[in-house]
Formats: C-alpha cells, structure tokens, sequence
C-alpha cells in the first residue's frame, strides 16, 4: 500500500471517530459518560443513539460499495444501487405492507420488523429475478434497460397505492420514504449486519474479476475471468447491500453515486481494492455528518441526502460534457 493510501485512511479513521462521539452527543438530551455504560435514567436515550450510530456505519459501508461495483461493472460514474430497480421494489414492497397491513392484527412490536422484511423479501425477489434474466441479457446495458423499467413499472403501483390509501397510512408510508435512523433497534442491527456481512462477502469475491473486467471482455476472458460468474456476484452483492439498508432505514438516495465519485477524485481509480476501502471509509464518514445534521436541523435523512447529492451529480454531468 502507498504512503497516501494509508495516509488518507489513518485521516478518514480520525474524522471518523470524531464524528461518532459527535453524534452520540447529538440530541435533545445532554448525556453523560456513564449513561452509555451503566443503567441510569439516560441509558435508554444512550441506546438510541448508539443503534443510531452503528446503523449509520453499516448504511455507509453499504451504499457507497453498492454504488462502486455498480460504476465499476457498467463503467458509467452515475450507475447507483438504483439502478437495478432494487430500491424501487423495495419501497413498492414496504408501500404494500403499509397501505394494507391495517386490515390484519399485527402486535406493535412486530411491525417494524415485519416492515422490513417486506422490504428485504421484495428486493431479494427481484435479485432472483435480476440472475435469472441476466442469462439472457448478454450486454450490460439491457440489464440497466431492464432495471428502468422496474423502477418506472414499482413507482407508477406506488402512485396507485398512494392514491387510494388512508390518510394515515399515506402517513406511515411518506414518514418510511424520508429515512429514519431512530426507530432501529438493537436486535434489528444484528439482522442487517449480517446481510451486510453477506453482501461485503459477494463484494469481496468480486473485486478480483473486476479489474480484469475493467481492462476489457476480450481481455478478461484470456485472464480467465468468468464474467457470468462475476455478473451474479455483482447483482448478489449490490442486491442485499442496497436492500437491507432501503428496508432498515427507507430509500437514502445519491449517495452510492458521489461517495465512489469521490473517492476516484482523491485517489487513483484504477487500483479497485484501495477504492473499495476508501469507498467504505468515506461512506462511513459522510453518513456520519449526515445523521448529525439530521438530528440537529430535524430535516429528513433522504432530504439531507437529496440535497447535497443533487448539485454533486449535475457537476458531474456538467464536467463529463466538457470532456
């Protein structure tokens, strides 16, 4: 590893902690140094903040590497998670789970759970469905085509469903849509860092086939790359990062676009394995920022998240026409 490569790192790793005490110290609440380690009146609150912290760290090791191997596969910098449709069906998902679990008894503490594995059950469907038209879509931009059309087909159900819904299931539904990072809780964590486990696992084994992938096909194919083999893995592992985050934590949108961007800005873009670390450490760091200023504007984590990823990606529009 370069001496800039750990540079950067050891940077990243500092802002990082900084930001983490930061927000454990964020809140309505001033608490104490005992009250995220002992029982006290506070130790409550101190666990909120905590699951708040830990589930942003794990959405910031996920979406950006989501994004990455997206960008890396299709070589285009504006693929996202998105792009498959996988986050569309996960919202369509939880948009029926909402607008129609009222008719069923569901006990309350059983309902956020059920709401995400709504979400997790309707992307994981399409990832089956994703590997098993892949075998027939021999170029990469049919899969993109296809996964508009997704997207396009689960966001007209969801304007449907949103029409005929009841005020306050429209509610519950908008209140999902904007991203809330404090109704997670601990054993919920335990679920989604195992299928981040699992995506990470199918990311790692990926890396490897890229960079043959990125030198070209022909030249892939005489390094002895599989490229069916490397586009399930791509799709496995962009599904379940992107799903588990859209079903914990509702759609956070642009992020697994700029973060990668980003990255490639600060360090050199052809060495995959120092971009997918970096890609980790600045997701971790920039969702961090972003759950701080969530707590203290009271603005919605995906409006945060709109807002600053919108301009980032039309400069990048602006900056690859000039080229």
């Amino acid at each position: 590893m370069s001496k800039k490569f750990k540079i950067l790192c050891l940077l990243l790793t500092a802002a990082i902690v900084v930001t983490t005490v930061f927000n454990l110290n964020t809140g309505f609440l001033t608490l104490h140094l005992q009250d995220f380690f002992q029982d006290s009146a506070q130790s409550q609150i101190a666990e909120i903040r905590i699951n708040r912290v830990l589930v942003m760290l794990l959405a910031g090791i996920s979406i950006p590497t989501s994004g990455f191997l997206m960008q890396e596969y299709f070589q285009n910098p504006l693929a996202g998670p998105d792009i498959l449709g996988i986050t569309s069906v996960a919202s369509l998902s939880v948009a029926f789970y909402i607008l129609f679990s009222h008719d069923f008894l569901i006990p309350e503490f059983l309902q956020n759970s059920f709401l995400s594995l709504a979400a997790i059950a309707g992307s994981l469907l399409l990832m089956l469905v994703l590997l098993s038209m892949s075998n027939r879509f021999q170029d990469k931009s049919y899969l993109i085509i296809f996964g508009f059309l997704v997207s396009a087909f689960a966001g007209a159900i969801v304007s449907l469903l949103q029409f005929y819904a009841e005020n306050q299931s429209l509610k519950n539904y908008i209140l999902w849509s904007f991203g809330a990072n404090n109704m997670v809780t601990r054993n919920q964590i335990y679920v989604l860092s195992i299928l981040v486990f699992i995506g990470l696992f199918f990311s790692f084994k990926s890396i490897k086939p890229l960079i043959g992938n990125s030198l070209g096909t022909s030249y892939a194919q005489s390094l002895g790359v599989n490229l069916n083999q490397l586009k399930i893995l791509i799709i496995a592992a962009s599904s379940l990062l992107s799903a588990s985050i859209t079903a914990f934590l509702g759609p956070i949108l642009f992020i697994g676009i700029i973060v990668p961007h980003f990255c490639r800005l600060i360090y050199n873009p052809s060495k995959l394995w120092q971009q997918w670390i970096l890609n980790m450490f600045l997701g971790m760091l920039m969702m961090m920022l972003f759950s701080v200023t969530a707590e203290k504007t009271q603005i919605p984590l995906n409006v945060i998240s709109s807002v600053f990823g919108i301009p980032v990606i039309l400069l990048m529009l602006l900056k690859q026409n000039r080229l």
